[in-house]
């Protein structure tokens, strides 16, 4: 991966101004406005963490699934040890309908993703979609026993619509 360029004090100051003004867009429920911010940075400060992490919220708050399962798959590249980019990129896979490959990118995240409930239970709406009954069942299982919040959330979930639930 190429290293980050070094920015002179001037730089920094205008990358964190548009960082936080399109945090800011975010805030107030503007997604387009944040994206049009982050796209007023220089092209290599487009690529750092947290601007990407802005640009995806904003590109899921706008459901552009497609394009936010690439800025996702980016920020797993640059975070391959962040369980949360591999659910985000993950959940925008299916929203795309490419269910397999959303099972995929999740299963390729960081071990700590096996104790979080909440990779159960996505597992779980991606295998019964799948339909991967079984193993579908056992996820949400899985899920249920580790949050048994996610118990309610399977009841309205239409991605586990048809399921017997426990």
């Amino acid at each position: 991966m190429p290293r980050e360029k070094s920015y002179t004090s001037v730089e920094k100051m205008v990358v964190t101004k548009t960082i936080r003004a399109a945090s800011g867009w975010l805030d107030l429920g503007l997604p387009d406005e944040a994206l049009v911010e982050l796209q007023e940075l220089p092209i290599d400060a487009q690529g750092l963490r947290l601007p990407l992490e802005l640009k995806l919220a904003a590109q899921m708050e706008q459901e552009e699934w497609n394009a936010a399962s690439e800025t996702a798959r980016l920020l797993c590249l640059k975070a391959e040890d962040e369980p949360e980019f591999f659910l985000r990129a993950a959940y925008c896979l299916h929203e795309t309908g490419d269910t397999l490959a959303a099972c995929n990118q999740l299963l390729r995240g960081p071990k700590t993703l096996f104790e979080m409930a909440v990779f159960h239970y996505n597992l779980a709406c991606y295998l019964w979609t799948l339909g991967e009954g079984p193993r579908a069942r056992s996820h949400l299982k899985q899920a249920i026993d580790m949050d048994e919040s996610y118990l309610e959330s399977a009841r309205e979930d239409r991605d586990l619509a048809g399921m017997e639930l426990l």
